[in-house]
């Protein structure tokens, strides 16, 4: 064998060497990219709110939770207690607007994240709520915030504390 058909026969395996390497780390990185993509992102929560026309704190509140990604519906009346849903909700909870969630009501100024607790944990509730509008709770903010807590509820009324904020 001459030299120069050593030499071929060498350049023609390092060539195939080199392909199969090619070929490889671009599988490799094809592969790593595809478990690296984000799933495409649920769809936003639906959320419908009752309200008053002349409520800005409850317009606030709606921001909020525009702002968490949950898709809102405002259904203005000037009658919220004859709201049927409303009427689901405990008395003493009672506050200025009320939201309907899959099978869960929201009363007041509940934070979005801890509405998206409760849609995570699928607690056996009928809902949530923050009575009493307290000065740091969402659409409440004020230059003096308040701890509170966020009341869990049942159908038949008994309630207990779901978050502390």
């Amino acid at each position: 064998m001459s030299p120069a058909s050593g030499m071929i026969g060498d350049m023609s395996g390092r060539k195939l060497i080199f392909g199969a390497a090619a070929f490889l780390l671009a599988a490799s990185v094809a592969s790593l990219v595809a478990q690296t993509q984000k799933k495409p992102a649920a769809p936003a929560p639906a959320m419908k709110v009752y309200l008053t026309p002349t409520c800005g704190c409850c317009g606030k509140w709606v921001e909020h939770l525009e702002a968490a990604g949950f898709k809102v519906t405002r259904e203005v009346t000037t009658n919220l207690d004859g709201v049927p849903e409303r009427q689901r909700v405990p008395e003493r909870l009672r506050t200025c607007h009320t939201a309907v969630i899959g099978s869960y009501l929201v009363e007041g100024h509940v934070p979005a994240d801890v509405v998206q607790k409760m849609l995570k944990e699928k607690p056996k509730i009928a809902g949530i709520a923050v009575p009493g509008m307290p000065i740091g709770s969402p659409g409440m903010e004020g230059s003096n915030p308040r701890p509170y807590s966020v009341v869990a509820f049942t159908a038949d009324g008994a309630t207990s504390e779901f978050a502390r904020k």
